[in-house]
Protein backbone atom coordinates (compact mmCIF):
# COMPACT_ATOMS: atom_id res chain seq x y z
CA UNK A 1 0.00 0.00 0.00
CA UNK A 2 0.90 3.55 -0.57
CA UNK A 3 2.40 6.05 2.49
CA UNK A 4 -0.43 7.81 3.99
CA UNK A 5 0.53 10.97 4.00
CA UNK A 6 1.67 10.97 7.90
CA UNK A 7 3.47 8.45 7.26
CA UNK A 8 5.80 10.67 4.18
CA UNK A 9 6.06 13.65 6.93
CA UNK A 10 7.49 11.39 9.52
CA UNK A 11 9.97 9.79 7.12
CA UNK A 12 10.75 13.12 5.65
CA UNK A 13 11.09 14.60 9.24
CA UNK A 14 13.47 11.83 10.38
CA UNK A 15 15.75 12.03 7.04
CA UNK A 16 15.62 16.11 7.86
CA UNK A 17 17.03 15.58 11.28
CA UNK A 18 19.70 12.99 10.12
CA UNK A 19 20.72 15.99 7.56
CA UNK A 20 20.60 18.71 10.08
CA UNK A 21 23.16 16.93 12.41
CA UNK A 22 25.41 15.23 9.85
CA UNK A 23 24.46 11.65 12.01
CA UNK A 24 23.85 8.91 9.96
CA UNK A 25 20.85 6.36 11.31
CA UNK A 26 19.69 2.98 10.79
CA UNK A 27 16.83 2.58 7.81
CA UNK A 28 13.83 3.93 8.22
CA UNK A 29 11.37 2.44 10.87
CA UNK A 30 8.82 -0.19 8.96
CA UNK A 31 5.67 1.94 9.69
CA UNK A 32 7.32 4.79 6.91
CA UNK A 33 9.52 2.85 5.01
CA UNK A 34 8.83 3.63 1.59
CA UNK A 35 8.55 0.44 -1.15
CA UNK A 36 8.15 2.07 -4.32
CA UNK A 37 9.46 5.47 -6.84
CA UNK A 38 6.61 7.03 -5.85
CA UNK A 39 6.40 7.02 -2.43
CA UNK A 40 9.81 7.79 -2.21
CA UNK A 41 9.55 10.63 -4.62
CA UNK A 42 6.59 12.20 -2.18
CA UNK A 43 9.59 11.90 0.72
CA UNK A 44 12.02 13.97 -1.20
CA UNK A 45 9.14 16.69 -1.69
CA UNK A 46 8.29 16.62 1.38
CA UNK A 47 12.01 16.97 2.66
CA UNK A 48 12.48 19.88 1.27
CA UNK A 49 9.01 21.35 2.80
CA UNK A 50 10.44 20.27 6.26
CA UNK A 51 14.17 21.80 5.62
CA UNK A 52 12.60 24.74 4.41
CA UNK A 53 16.20 25.22 2.15
CA UNK A 54 16.52 26.18 -1.65
CA UNK A 55 16.91 23.47 -4.11
CA UNK A 56 20.08 25.15 -5.93
CA UNK A 57 20.43 22.04 -8.27
CA UNK A 58 19.30 18.47 -8.93
CA UNK A 59 20.96 15.11 -9.93
CA UNK A 60 19.09 13.41 -12.51
CA UNK A 61 19.63 10.13 -15.28
CA UNK A 62 16.90 8.86 -17.01
CA UNK A 63 15.19 6.04 -15.82
CA UNK A 64 15.79 2.75 -15.97
CA UNK A 65 13.04 0.06 -14.94
CA UNK A 66 13.33 -0.05 -11.35
CA UNK A 67 14.95 2.96 -10.82
CA UNK A 68 13.55 6.96 -10.54
CA UNK A 69 17.11 8.59 -10.49
CA UNK A 70 16.49 12.34 -9.39
CA UNK A 71 17.16 14.29 -6.05
CA UNK A 72 17.31 17.92 -5.84
CA UNK A 73 20.76 19.38 -4.25
CA UNK A 74 20.30 22.09 -1.19
CA UNK A 75 21.75 25.62 -1.72
CA UNK A 76 23.53 25.59 1.45
CA UNK A 77 25.42 22.43 0.20
CA UNK A 78 26.93 23.96 -3.07
CA UNK A 79 30.13 25.69 -2.65
CA UNK A 80 32.64 27.45 -5.31
CA UNK A 81 35.34 28.20 -2.57
CA UNK A 82 38.81 26.79 -3.20
CA UNK A 83 38.37 24.88 0.94
CA UNK A 84 34.81 23.36 0.24
CA UNK A 85 33.25 22.50 4.12
CA UNK A 86 29.42 23.27 3.10
CA UNK A 87 28.47 19.56 3.77
CA UNK A 88 30.81 18.71 6.98
CA UNK A 89 29.68 19.63 10.28
CA UNK A 90 32.43 20.80 12.29
CA UNK A 91 31.31 18.31 15.27
CA UNK A 92 31.67 15.27 13.02
CA UNK A 93 35.28 13.45 12.19
CA UNK A 94 36.84 14.16 8.68
CA UNK A 95 39.37 11.61 7.12
CA UNK A 96 37.86 11.15 3.75
CA UNK A 97 35.50 12.31 1.02
CA UNK A 98 33.49 10.43 -1.74
CA UNK A 99 33.00 12.67 -4.71
CA UNK A 100 32.00 11.71 -8.44
CA UNK A 101 33.54 13.61 -10.92
CA UNK A 102 30.70 15.43 -12.87
CA UNK A 103 29.49 18.05 -15.30
CA UNK A 104 27.11 20.81 -13.91
CA UNK A 105 24.96 22.68 -16.36
CA UNK A 106 24.11 25.98 -15.06
CA UNK A 107 20.27 27.38 -16.16
CA UNK A 108 20.21 30.94 -17.52
CA UNK A 109 16.55 30.75 -17.75
CA UNK A 110 13.77 29.38 -16.15
CA UNK A 111 12.03 26.27 -17.19
CA UNK A 112 8.31 26.24 -15.51
CA UNK A 113 5.68 23.91 -15.69
CA UNK A 114 3.15 24.30 -18.30
CA UNK A 115 1.29 21.84 -20.24
CA UNK A 116 3.55 21.30 -23.44
CA UNK A 117 7.15 19.58 -23.47
CA UNK A 118 9.95 21.08 -24.04
CA UNK A 119 11.69 20.35 -26.75
CA UNK A 120 16.37 19.47 -25.92
CA UNK A 121 16.27 22.83 -28.48
CA UNK A 122 13.91 24.99 -25.86
CA UNK A 123 16.18 23.31 -23.47
CA UNK A 124 19.62 23.77 -24.44
CA UNK A 125 18.68 27.52 -25.33
CA UNK A 126 17.82 28.49 -21.32
CA UNK A 127 21.31 26.87 -20.38
CA UNK A 128 23.58 29.21 -19.25
CA UNK A 129 27.43 27.20 -18.51
CA UNK A 130 28.66 24.04 -18.25
CA UNK A 131 31.35 23.56 -15.48
CA UNK A 132 33.37 21.12 -14.36
CA UNK A 133 31.88 19.76 -10.98
CA UNK A 134 32.20 17.15 -7.84
CA UNK A 135 29.56 15.94 -6.31
CA UNK A 136 29.84 15.19 -2.24
CA UNK A 137 28.29 11.69 -1.99
CA UNK A 138 27.15 10.64 1.98
CA UNK A 139 24.09 8.57 3.11
CA UNK A 140 21.79 9.22 5.83
CA UNK A 141 21.86 5.84 6.68
CA UNK A 142 24.92 4.37 8.52
CA UNK A 143 24.93 1.37 6.09
CA UNK A 144 23.09 1.61 2.98
CA UNK A 145 24.30 -1.37 0.99
CA UNK A 146 22.14 -3.17 -0.22
CA UNK A 147 19.03 -1.05 0.58
CA UNK A 148 15.97 -0.92 -1.66
CA UNK A 149 16.46 1.24 -4.26
CA UNK A 150 12.92 3.57 -3.33
CA UNK A 151 15.02 3.52 0.12
CA UNK A 152 17.79 5.55 -1.19
CA UNK A 153 15.52 7.22 -3.47
CA UNK A 154 14.43 8.67 -0.69
CA UNK A 155 16.54 10.07 0.99
CA UNK A 156 18.35 11.90 -2.15
CA UNK A 157 20.84 9.31 -3.39
CA UNK A 158 23.45 9.45 -1.07
CA UNK A 159 24.10 13.28 -2.52
CA UNK A 160 25.47 15.45 -0.03
CA UNK A 161 26.58 18.40 -2.02
CA UNK A 162 27.94 19.91 -5.05
CA UNK A 163 31.37 21.50 -5.57
CA UNK A 164 31.16 23.74 -8.79
CA UNK A 165 34.83 23.99 -10.57
CA UNK A 166 35.20 26.17 -13.57
CA UNK A 167 33.31 26.54 -16.87
CA UNK A 168 34.36 23.56 -19.12
CA UNK A 169 36.38 24.34 -22.61
CA UNK A 170 34.28 21.47 -24.38
CA UNK A 171 30.79 21.29 -22.56
CA UNK A 172 29.30 18.26 -24.50
CA UNK A 173 32.53 15.96 -23.64
CA UNK A 174 31.20 12.64 -23.46
CA UNK A 175 34.72 11.14 -22.87
CA UNK A 176 38.12 12.28 -21.34
CA UNK A 177 41.21 11.08 -19.72
CA UNK A 178 40.84 12.39 -15.49
CA UNK A 179 43.81 13.40 -13.91
CA UNK A 180 43.55 13.45 -10.22
CA UNK A 181 46.11 14.09 -7.53
CA UNK A 182 46.10 14.00 -3.60
CA UNK A 183 48.96 16.11 -1.68
CA UNK A 184 52.19 14.73 -2.76
CA UNK A 185 50.77 11.31 -3.85
CA UNK A 186 51.02 9.93 -7.27
CA UNK A 187 48.82 11.68 -9.89
CA UNK A 188 46.19 9.47 -10.37
CA UNK A 189 44.57 8.48 -14.41
CA UNK A 190 40.98 7.77 -15.09
CA UNK A 191 39.66 6.68 -18.33
CA UNK A 192 36.30 8.81 -17.95
CA UNK A 193 33.37 8.87 -19.65
CA UNK A 194 29.77 9.78 -19.66
CA UNK A 195 27.93 6.61 -18.43
CA UNK A 196 24.48 7.70 -20.84
CA UNK A 197 26.87 9.10 -23.67
CA UNK A 198 25.29 12.38 -23.97
CA UNK A 199 25.73 14.28 -20.87
CA UNK A 200 23.27 16.53 -22.02
CA UNK A 201 20.56 13.41 -22.26
CA UNK A 202 19.52 13.87 -18.22
CA UNK A 203 18.86 17.16 -18.14
CA UNK A 204 16.35 16.78 -21.35
CA UNK A 205 14.49 13.88 -19.58
CA UNK A 206 14.71 16.01 -16.08
CA UNK A 207 12.95 19.46 -17.51
CA UNK A 208 10.41 17.54 -18.81
CA UNK A 209 10.06 15.36 -15.68
CA UNK A 210 9.82 18.48 -13.22
CA UNK A 211 7.47 20.30 -15.70
CA UNK A 212 4.83 16.79 -15.20
CA UNK A 213 4.83 17.02 -11.84
CA UNK A 214 4.10 20.73 -12.15
CA UNK A 215 7.05 22.16 -10.78
CA UNK A 216 10.37 23.35 -12.87
CA UNK A 217 14.04 24.17 -13.24
CA UNK A 218 15.08 27.98 -12.46
CA UNK A 219 17.76 30.34 -13.57
CA UNK A 220 21.05 29.23 -11.63
CA UNK A 221 19.95 25.67 -10.81
CA UNK A 222 22.86 23.47 -11.38
CA UNK A 223 22.03 20.02 -12.87
CA UNK A 224 24.43 17.29 -12.59
CA UNK A 225 23.72 13.82 -14.80
CA UNK A 226 26.27 11.45 -14.03
CA UNK A 227 29.68 10.45 -12.90
CA UNK A 228 32.34 10.22 -15.38
CA UNK A 229 34.89 8.00 -13.12
CA UNK A 230 32.41 6.36 -10.39
CA UNK A 231 32.78 6.98 -6.91
CA UNK A 232 36.21 8.64 -5.70
CA UNK A 233 37.39 8.53 -2.52
CA UNK A 234 39.90 11.84 -1.48
CA UNK A 235 41.98 12.62 1.80
CA UNK A 236 40.20 15.59 3.46
CA UNK A 237 42.64 18.00 4.69
CA UNK A 238 44.50 18.20 1.80
CA UNK A 239 44.99 20.05 -1.54
CA UNK A 240 43.73 18.26 -4.63
CA UNK A 241 44.38 18.76 -7.94
CA UNK A 242 41.92 17.47 -10.70
CA UNK A 243 42.39 17.77 -14.96
CA UNK A 244 39.57 16.84 -17.08
CA UNK A 245 42.20 16.26 -19.97
CA UNK A 246 42.72 19.88 -20.78
CA UNK A 247 39.44 21.03 -20.58
CA UNK A 248 39.15 22.65 -16.95
CA UNK A 249 42.27 22.40 -14.34
CA UNK A 250 41.20 23.32 -10.41
CA UNK A 251 42.66 23.03 -7.27
CA UNK A 252 40.19 22.29 -3.81
CA UNK A 253 40.54 20.78 -0.29
CA UNK A 254 37.84 19.37 2.05
CA UNK A 255 37.94 20.14 5.39
CA UNK A 256 35.34 20.32 8.22
CA UNK A 257 33.15 23.38 8.75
Amino acid sequence: MPLTPEQITQAATELADRRNSGKPGVRLPESCRPLELEDAWQVQLALTRSLGQAVGGWKASPPSPGKLVVAPIYQPAISRAAVCSVAFPANRELDSVKVEPELAFVLAKDLPARERPYTEAEIAAALGSVHAALEICASRYADPTGLPFPEMLADGLVNNGLWLGPELAAPEAAAFELHWQAGDEPRQITQARHPNGDPRAPLYWLANFLRERGLGLKAGQAVITGSYAGVLTVPAGQPLKFDYAGLARFELEFRRG
